[in-house]
């Protein structure tokens, strides 16, 4: 079997990772990338990189992606331009007509039928006309606050309530997030942009509770949802954001699902770039109040970039195996990491797709 062929679109912080970690991958080759930064568009993937080309062949970062993405070039397409499934709508429908399975890191990708309904059934449609698949993961969602509770109810005969928590350190992420999170800002502009929608904070929360209540077979009413800044004492800089002693260092973001008009589900995500430099630990916590109770800590946090890089690329044998069509964490078998060579995962002649 040939190796399996990827193509990456966007490659900043998430996408560059990306590449970074499928180049130490067995049966895997990047074919192509494309990204719309003048910065890096028409340079080596390489250069970029920063790392040696050695018997590889050449790949020239491309910011047209009609040139990019032509038919069937590629088997995968890894999409890190995003957080919402209407702006990344687009892009995800021009590569599945071109036959390309496609992993976004889109947030709302990760259960885009919760907001999206109707933009989900045509991504359903689009890639079954096509024979190929669409998935949206990460860290979270994809992981930590969805998947990884519903893995822990599976120990469970039943399943009263559920509490989680992410306290992560958003450093590793690229300047969309820090937008979308108002970091370096004033509180005013925060609490402003909150009220208008500029401020989208996590986003997540009403994908992850989604997931998890179709997953045990809760009749979800609605989602609640609340914002508030962090603010920072202290300087901070990382290498997408800049915060100022007063200003915006992150955001306490809070979800809560009701089940029959009752809170089932609590979650909270507190979110700021290096929240060490005011004695703030990191962590992963879920409790599910239950049959038996289940209570479980991860200290530090999972980190965030290179979870969410290794959730996409450890999917990619599993969206190339599954039936056409758009899927979700629900859908595929759980990713783990891929330490052979990843051509033994690939399940299906690599040219051909069974249809739903």
């Amino acid at each position: 079997m040939r190796n399996v062929r990827v193509g990456l679109w966007g490659f900043g912080a998430m996408g560059s990772g990306m590449a970074r970690m499928l180049l130490n991958k067995k049966g895997i080759d990047i074919v192509c990338v494309c990204d719309r930064n003048k910065a890096r568009a028409g340079k080596s993937m390489y250069e970029v990189l920063g790392v040696e080309k050695l018997d590889r062949p050449e790949v020239i970062i491309n910011s047209n992606p009609e040139e990019v993405f032509t038919e069937k070039r590629i088997d995968v397409a890894l999409l890190a331009t995003d957080s919402f499934t209407r702006n990344a709508f687009d892009k995800i429908k021009f590569v599945l007509e071109k036959k390309i399975n496609v992993i976004s890191t889109a947030e709302e990708m990760a259960y885009p039928m919760a907001q999206e309904p109707e933009l989900a059934e045509k991504l359903d449609k689009i890639a079954k006309e096509n024979n190929v698949s669409v998935l949206g993961t990460g860290i979270n969602p994809g992981f930590v606050l969805d998947l990884l509770i519903l893995a822990l109810s599976g120990t469970c005969e039943e399943v009263n309530h559920i509490k989680a928590s992410r306290v992560n350190d958003l450093s590793p992420f690229g300047k969309a997030v820090m937008i979308e999170q108002g970091v370096g800002i004033t509180k005013e502009a925060f609490e402003k942009g909150a009220e208008d929608g500029s401020i989208a904070g996590h986003v997540g929360f009403i994908e992850s509770i989604n997931m998890i209540t179709k997953g045990i077979g809760w009749n979800l009413n609605k989602v609640d949802q609340t914002r508030e800044p962090i603010m920072s004492s202290v300087y901070r800089k990382s290498n997408y954001a800049e915060v100022k002693a007063g200003n915006v260092a992150g955001c306490r973001q809070c979800g809560y699902g009701y089940v029959d008009n009752e809170v089932k589900i609590e979650m909270e995500h507190p979110q700021q770039i290096l929240p060490h430099l005011e004695g703030q630990n990191t962590g992963d916590y879920i409790t599910i109040q239950g049959t038996p109770n289940i209570n479980l800590q991860i200290t530090p946090e999972i980190p965030g970039g290179i979870g969410t890089i290794a959730m996409c690329v450890n999917s990619i044998p599993h969206i190339i195996n599954a039936r056409s069509g758009l899927k979700t964490m629900l859908d595929i078998p759980v990713p783990r990491a891929m330490m052979g060579d990843v051509r033994e995962l690939i399940e299906v002649e690599i040219e051909e797709k069974v249809e739903a």
